[in-house]
Order: C-alpha cells, then sequence, then structure tokens
C-alpha cells in the first residue's frame, strides 16, 4: 500500500479518473436532482442520500465482479447486422427508461400545473419508494458505463475504488446545490429533462454499437446551461431595474 502512495504514476491515474468519474456521474446528479425537485424537504434529502449510497455500493460492487462484468459483452444475438450483448441490452433498456421517465416529466410540468396540490400530496405519498427504485435502476445503469471506463484507464483495483468513493463525496455535495437550483427555476428544470432525453439517446445508441462521443454530449450541454445562465442573470437584473423604478 505505501508503494501506491508513493508512485506518482498511482496519483496521476488516480486524479484521472477522479475527474473522469465526476464527469460521468454528472448524468446521475443531474437525474437525481431532476427527481429530487418533486418531493419535499426532509423525504428529498433522504431519496438523494440513498441514491448516491446505492450509487457508490454498486460501483464498488461491480469492480469485484470484473470477471463477470467483461462477459457481458459476448454477442447473443444479432440485429440489423450488429451483435446484441447482455451489456447493450443494459444501455438500451436504461436508454429508454431514461426518455420516458424525462419525457413523462416535462409532460406533467406543462399539463399537470393546474393540479399541483393534489400531485403534490400524491407524490409525498407515494413517491418514496418508488423514487428509491428509479435512482437505484439508474445508479445501476451509470456504474456499469462507469466501471467499464474505469476498467479500460487502470488495472489497480484500490485506485479504482479510491477514484469512485471520492467522485461520490463530490456528487453528494454538488446534488444538493442542483437539486435546489433545479427546484427554484422551472426552466433549468426543463433544460434538465432535455439532458435526460439526450443522455438516454446517447446510451440506445452506445447499445447498438454507434458511440456518440461523450464530449459532444457534455460540449452540448455545457453550452445550453452557459445560455440558460446568462438568461438567469438577465432575468435578475430585470426584476432589479424594475423594482428600482418602483421605487
Amino acid at each position: 500500500m505505501l508503494d501506491l502512495l508513493l508512485d506518482p504514476h498511482a496519483w496521476a491515474a488516480l486524479i484521472t479518473l477522479t475527474a473522469l468519474e465526476v464527469v460521468l456521474g454528472v448524468d446521475n446528479v443531474v437525474f437525481i436532482s431532476v427527481l429530487v425537485s418533486r418531493l419535499r424537504g426532509e423525504t428529498g434529502r433522504r431519496v438523494r442520500q440513498i441514491g448516491l449510497m446505492l450509487a457508490l455500493i454498486f460501483r464498488i460492487a461491480l469492480l469485484f465482479t470484473l470477471t463477470w462484468l467483461m462477459t457481458l459483452t459476448h454477442p447473443l444475438f444479432a440485429v440489423l447486422g450488429r451483435a446484441i450483448s447482455w451489456h447493450d441490452i443494459i444501455l438500451i433498456g436504461g436508454g429508454l427508461f431514461l426518455i420516458a421517465k424525462a419525457t413523462r416529466e416535462i409532460h406533467d410540468e406543462i399539463e399537470g400545473e393546474g393540479d399541483e396540490e393534489a400531485s403534490a400530496v400524491a407524490v409525498g405519498a407515494q413517491t418514496f419508494v418508488l423514487a428509491v427504485v428509479q435512482v437505484g435502476l439508474v445508479d445501476l445503469i451509470f456504474s456499469i458505463d462507469s466501471i467499464i471506463t474505469a476498467i479500460g484507464m487502470v488495472d489497480d483495483v484500490r485506485i479504482m475504488i479510491a477514484a469512485i468513493v471520492i467522485a461520490i463525496v463530490m456528487m453528494y455535495f454538488s446534488a444538493g446545490v442542483v437539486g435546489d437550483f433545479v427546484s427554484k427555476h422551472r426552466t433549468t428544470k426543463m433544460l434538465a429533462l432535455a439532458f435526460l432525453v439526450l443522455i438516454g439517446t446517447a446510451l440506445v445508441a452506445d447499445g447498438f454499437e454507434f458511440h456518440i462521443p461523450r464530449g459532444y454530449i457534455y460540449f452540448a450541454m455545457a453550452f445550453a446551461a452557459a445560455v440558460e445562465g446568462a438568461n438567469i442573470i438577465a432575468s435578475r437584473r430585470r426584476r432589479k431595474n424594475r423594482k428600482a423604478r418602483a421605487g
């Protein structure tokens, strides 16, 4: 263990993998933030904590089943000339789940405004278990993608575990900030849901062996987020100007 701590290559691998795991964890944070924004106070906080704990457990558990995980890439059958494995089926199913979930949330945001009080009661009464199940499912999907990336980058399981733990801790603190922000800005929530559709589409494409470079996806998300940030700043300035004129 001491030789690992004194190895500069190990530190370089840890920093690189941690950064990559944080970037990959953005998908998790977005999903949990959108889901928690529909829950109230303590319930939302508990779902966030449980969801991120499940993310940590799934990732570490998968690290100790590397042999089994790698066999998931073996072809089972072919569709339109493309080989499909269990890994592909999980990605396709998970992507379709994200698309369906985000589409339903968008529909509720647009069409459900007149029933906000009734839906709030329903959400508080029955969504805790459902939310945990949904977060757990998405955690499992993203864990597989994350661990496969880690396996391709680092050979030492200890470095993988350390990077994953650090990334989950960072996700825990950022999820709360992102969740509060999303719940206060409805246009930002719609943007986050659009991100989920984009991420789901990318997962489905990966399942069919059509890889969309993640750099394109994260650039699109960063650009859209920057535009939304500019809109929020402009909106705040307009409100301040109106108050100043009114005063």
